[in-house]
């Protein structure tokens, strides 16, 4: 079963944080959610006026933050005593569960800082998990050659290599894949797994149909995606994920099932009991 595009959609240009530039391609009018992913942000510039403010102290609940880094480095620090810097080729897989506050700031006042942050929904029963973190630098990441590409492995596996990133609670794969112009690679694409791939280098194809630079390609159900590069080499990441097929209740940075949950996660926050483990 190839899983063939169901529709394409553009990303916005917008911003968050304290002034970040950034593009939204999920968690924006035309593409709302993806259960369970729920947020995708590719930001990229060279101007540090774009990006150096970062993004300063705010609180999650009910789901997982994914930074990955392209180019640049971010430091991070939060609430439960973790500090540390997310550097070129590095990913930081956060469980914010029952809550955390947390900040992302750029560790650099000049040159390019290019990336991409995904929000991954935690289902009901592990929304109030413990917070914790992992941080993986790019030398931690597998990287898979084939004679026509060259993919990078995240989370989750590609052919025999799994990725060391535990994302825990919800079944997820992430790659990063480079393709040489004018070829094919071939994705397993586990059953009734929501997936979507984000071209940001070049153009691909999947069954004839384009996905240009800066656009993203919704996927049909199936077991098998097939790729084709375009005339120029191409760069994408390629997402897949079980749907929790449950409500999805927004207010911000806090997401759950219910509007009695979101008045909860508000009340915890303002009491300063958001992160509490009991």
């Amino acid at each position: 079963m190839y899983r063939k595009l169901t529709h394409v959609v553009e990303g916005i240009k917008t911003q968050d944080g304290a002034g970040v530039s950034l593009t939204r391609i999920i968690g924006q009018p035309k593409l709302p959610n993806l259960d369970p992913f729920l947020m995708l942000d590719y930001f990229g510039s060279d101007n540090p006026d774009e990006y150096i403010a970062g993004f300063p102290p705010h609180p999650h609940r009910g789901f997982q933050t994914v930074t990955y880094m392209l180019k640049g480095k971010m430091r991070h620090r939060d609430s439960v005593g973790n500090n540390g810097v997310i550097e070129t080729g590095g990913i930081q897989w956060m469980n914010a569960g029952r809550g955390i506050i947390h900040e992302e700031i750029p560790e650099q006042e000049e040159g390019e800082l290019r990336g991409f942050q995904l929000w991954v929904n935690l289902p009901a029963k592990a929304k109030l998990s413990p917070a914790h973190y992992q941080d993986m630098e790019a030398d931690q990441l597998p990287v898979v050659s084939t004679e026509c590409a060259e993919v990078k492995i995240l989370a989750g596996s590609f052919g025999n290599v799994t990725s060391p990133v535990n994302t825990s609670h919800i079944e997820t794969q992430f790659l990063d894949i480079k393709l040489q112009a004018n070829q094919i690679i071939e994705i397993p694409c586990e059953l009734g797994k929501t997936a979507f791939l984000y071209c940001f280098e070049g153009e691909v194809r999947v069954d004839g149909e384009q996905v240009g630079t800066g656009q993203l390609g919704v996927l049909e159900n199936g077991d098998t995606l097939v790729i084709e590069g375009g005339v120029e080499n191409s760069r994408f990441i390629v997402v897949s994920g079980r749907p929790t097929d449950e409500p999805i209740v927004q207010y911000g940075p806090f997401v759950m099932n219910t509007k009695a949950e979101i008045e909860q996660a508000l009340n915890d926050y303002k009491a300063g009991t958001l992160t509490a483990t009991e």
